[in-house]
């Protein structure tokens, strides 16, 4: 299978893309302080690329599933803005008719499996999707996301174990932004070199650079073609940063400004429009027109939640 090419429009779908992910959290953390969205709530500023990444890759057919901090695994999938922010407010017109909230989106119509509360729980579900996959004759693959404090439930093994006894096509993806809830990698294991775990199960696995999408993308779709010849799954530790605390009660004091604004420079964002700039692939004025029309999409987002009715009480039943 040929790989999938890097084109003008690639780049630009990619500065789009993380551009409306960006502004969507950013947006959310806002309201969270206005107390318009309560409960859990894991913003993904700064991981963009990783999501950005796969999406250029997989076709709408293809699952994903994930942890809580899903809301901009939902709104690459292809969920309404307006039916997350409205699922953020406790809607009926949310994407979960308002009973997940931030950490449970969910879309079957875009095969969107799920934001997962429980730590590690998603793992076997990705390869349990993948197997009805494989069992039903499709060319689909899953693409299933967890965070690095996900990889040592005893769940993460036995999931690996049976995708690769049965060769599902299933790629398996840490995310990892160094501190899991707020404990870093290196207090937690000798093995801080995460996709050596899938060594152990003869699996292909590989470290990624998750600040950069063109890194991102290519290890993906060498996944992605492997999974779809019925080379069965791939074990990529995409190493990421989050800017933000682990949710939105974290500080994040177990870290250094410097570190921060370290990962700060290398942000996805910034090096997309970069390159979009150097090839000359658009101008100012689309950039211009692009933050506009997000802006527009984002305060529409809260306008439609704002505006929408609460689930009524026959709904518990």
């Amino acid at each position: 299978m040929s790989s999938t090419p890097i084109t003008k429009e690639t780049y630009l779908e990619w500065y789009k893309s993380m551009l409306l992910m960006r502004k969507c959290e950013e947006k959310t953390g806002q309201l969270y302080g206005q107390q318009k969205i309560r409960g859990f709530c894991h913003l993904y500023i700064g991981q963009e690329a990783v999501v950005a990444g796969t999406m250029s890759v997989i076709k709408p057919e293809d699952s994903l599933i994930t942890a809580y901090r899903d809301h901009a695994h939902a709104i690459a999938k292809g969920v309404s803005p307006d039916a997350c922010m409205a699922e953020m407010f406790g809607k009926i017109t949310g994407c979960s008719k308002g009973k997940g909230g931030s950490m449970h989106f969910f879309s079957k119509e875009h095969k969107f499996m799920g934001g997962h509360g429980i730590v590690g729980g998603q793992i076997p579900l990705g390869a349990g999707i993948a197997f009805a996959e494989k069992y039903l004759g499709t060319n689909n693959v899953n693409i299933c996301y967890m965070g690095d404090g996900a990889v040592r439930q005893g769940a993460f093994n036995e999931s690996l174990n049976m995708a690769m006894l049965w060769k599902l096509p299933v790629i398996f993806v840490c995310e990892n932004n160094g501190y899991a809830m707020g404990t870093s990698v290196q207090r937690t294991t000798n093995m801080i070199d995460i996709y050596k775990l899938g060594h152990g199960f003869d699996m292909p696995s590989a470290a990624v650079d998750g600040m950069d999408v063109v890194a991102v993308h290519n290890a993906m779709d060498e996944a992605v073609q492997r999974a779809r010849a019925g080379e069965g799954p791939t074990f990529l530790e995409i190493r990421t940063y989050r800017y933000k605390g682990h949710s939105m009660s974290d500080p994040a004091k177990y870290r250094t400004k410097e570190e921060l604004e370290e990962y700060k420079g290398r942000d996805p964002l910034l090096a997309t429009k970069h390159a979009i700039v150097e090839n000359n692939y658009a101008d100012d004025a689309w950039f211009a027109a692009l933050d506009a029309e997000v802006k527009k999409v984002v305060d529409d987002a809260v306008k439609f939640a704002e505006e929408s009715e609460y689930p009524t009480a026959d709904e518990i039943y």
